[in-house]
């Protein structure tokens, strides 16, 4: 187990939800990660779908840098929905 990859585990609690980082595990490959997510993970019910992401697949921003890195999206309000009139039966958005 001492050389088994680890993944992060992202759960989708609902149809028409995000998914959302439930945890990390170890796992020797990929299916094995998804039959253990779903054991630990969705023990009630909690979830319609998992992702396991290998954590070495994962790029994360610098939070030292966050000023920089993100204040050019300032600017493009034309990137954010807020112009829009969503009608009521669309649910989650």
């Amino acid at each position: 187990m001492k050389n088994w990859p680890l993944y992060e585990v992202f759960i989708r609690s609902k149809n028409g939800l995000e998914h959302r980082h439930a945890g990390s595990l170890h796992a020797s490959d990929a299916t094995m990660a998804l039959e253990n997510a779903r054991d630990v993970y969705t023990r009630r019910m909690e979830g319609v779908s998992i992702w396991v992401v290998p954590s070495t697949a994962i790029t994360a921003s610098n939070p030292e840098q966050n000023g920089e890195f993100f204040e050019p999206a300032i600017d493009k309000a034309y990137r954010h929905p807020t112009f829009y009139e969503l009608p009521e039966e669309l649910k989650h958005m």
